[in-house]
């Protein structure tokens, strides 16, 4: 039996004391939110006993030095206008809709190419690594973006704990897909449940956030709670929400969007001024609350950490 001693351990494996015991306060807090919504007792508002959406401050959130120092977008235009088709096609049906979600319990199956396969209570991933505010520029595929603060850590923490093997060539994401919670499920616009994947060079790249907030708070529901994954140099359908299921397989996954229509969405999608999408020009992008364009930055401005990924590639072809 191999027993590892403190000076085997990684720091990044260490939660400070302080962190750990206000999270444990946290996960009690949740805990008790979540018995009292299944007694129908203890509710401290009537937006909860209704089961519409909540979030909780989320402690020891530490700036992280990944961030740009753009001005952020407001809490309101971040958590008011989404891309969520499980919850409706306009931008406002997420934080319509979204209160039917049911966030705990809730837990991530991690399974395939691994040595270490896992069932993950959100509780624990909350515990798996210290948390950081991450400042990330998002930009949507339809031309518009937002600066938004997300609180997470690099999803390579849990990768590196469950051990891909050899054979593990890319990840999987697939999210719920529950009609009786997501009335847009019982839509045939996409063909659920909805999947994205990364190669595991791209998702083990410290950029690739496993997001667990935002604004210092958990998820709201709209935004993909409790755990989504945000990808930040690419467009914002690639960054999975409300995931239920993590597989490392060998194979390219066949993702949602690039199923419905490929000529349209590539697997890899990166951010590219470059490259048109068939109906519109990427070149530009209107920032919201901003009434002009800008530029649109290759990579979404993130080229010096991750360009070399796709090192002599065609990004036409492989768009």
């Amino acid at each position: 039996m191999l027993i590892r001693r403190p000076s085997d351990i990684a720091p990044s494996e260490i939660t400070p004391r302080e962190l750990w015991q206000k999270r444990r306060e946290f996960i009690k807090a949740t805990a008790g939110l979540a018995a009292g919504a299944a007694l129908g007792t203890g509710i401290p508002s009537p937006a909860l006993a209704e089961g519409r959406a909540t979030t909780l401050k989320l402690f020891g959130v530490k700036p992280s030095p990944l961030s740009t120092d753009e001005k952020k977008n407001s809490k309101d235009e971040v958590t008011g206008y989404n891309n969520f088709y499980e919850f409706g096609t306009d931008k406002e049906d997420p934080a319509e809709y979204a209160h039917t979600l049911v966030t705990r319990p809730w837990s991530v199956a991690v399974e395939g190419e691994v040595k270490n396969p896992k069932v993950f209570d959100i509780d624990e991933i909350l515990m798996l690594s210290p948390l950081e505010e991450r400042i990330y520029r998002l930009r949507c595929v339809e031309g518009w973006s937002m600066v938004i603060p997300w609180v997470g850590y690099s999803l390579a923490e849990l990768i590196r704990r469950v051990e891909p093997t050899g054979n593990a060539k890319y990840v999987e994401f697939v999210t719920l897909a529950d009609p009786k919670q997501m009335p847009g499920v019982r839509s045939r616009v996409l063909d659920w449940p909805y999947i994205e994947g990364l190669r595991l060079d791209e998702a083990m790249q410290p950029l690739t956030l496993l997001t667990l907030g935002l604004y210092g708070e958990t998820l709201p529901n709209q935004n993909g709670a409790p755990v989504r994954i945000v990808v930040p140099w690419k467009y914002g359908f690639k960054s999975a929400k409300s995931i239920v299921k993590i597989r490392f397989v060998e194979q390219q996954p066949r993702t949602a969007w690039s199923k419905a229509i490929p000529s349209e969405y590539g697997f890899y999608s990166n951010v590219n001024p470059e490259v048109d999408h068939p109906r519109w020009s990427q070149a530009t992008e209107r920032r919201l609350g901003e009434f002009g364009k800008r530029k649109t930055l290759k990579f979404n401005g993130y080229g010096d950490q991750v360009a070399s990924l796709y090192a002599g590639m065609d990004l036409k072809k492989y768009y």
